[in-house]
C-alpha cells in the first residue's frame, strides 16, 4: 500500500479515536489534581486505539 495512504489512515483513525474517547468522563476515575496526566492518558489511549484500528483496516487488504 502507498505509504501516504497509510499515514492518512493513521491520522483519520487517531482523530476519530480522540473524539470518541472525549465521551468518557475520566474525572470520575482519575484524581482531581492530575489534569496533565489525564490528558496524556487520553492521548496515549487514542494512539493505541488508532494503531489497532489501522492495523485491522490494513489487514483487510482493501484495494483503494
Amino acid at each position: 500500500m502507498i505509504p501516504i495512504v497509510r499515514v492518512i489512515i493513521y491520522f483519520v483513525t487517531f482523530t476519530v479515536s480522540l473524539y470518541s474517547l472525549n465521551a468518557i468522563n475520566f474525572a470520575k476515575i482519575i484524581h482531581p489534581n492530575k489534569v496533565v496526566q489525564t490528558q496524556v492518558l487520553v492521548i496515549l489511549l487514542a494512539m493505541a486505539l488508532a494503531y489497532l484500528v489501522t492495523q485491522f483496516l490494513l489487514g483487510l487488504n482493501l484495494s483503494i
